[in-house]
């Protein structure tokens, strides 16, 4: 397992964005997701977080 950097958040998007709304769909696209399965790596602000909380139901934080 990699070791865990520090002000990172890795998140796995789980479910499909197909009839969601724009705005959820924009929310995945700004994580850097687009289809269920892709990982990203991104900053651990609080926007992000925002961010995820919004889709919370289409993705997971990965450990």
């Amino acid at each position: 397992m990699a070791p865990k950097s520090e002000g990172k958040v890795t998140v796995r998007q789980t479910g499909s964005p197909i009839r969601r709304k724009k705005d959820q769909r924009a929310t995945l696209v700004g994580l850097g997701l687009n289809r269920p399965g892709r990982v990203s790596t991104l900053e651990d602000t609080p926007s992000v977080r925002g961010m995820i909380a919004k889709v919370a139901h289409m993705v997971e934080i990965v450990e």
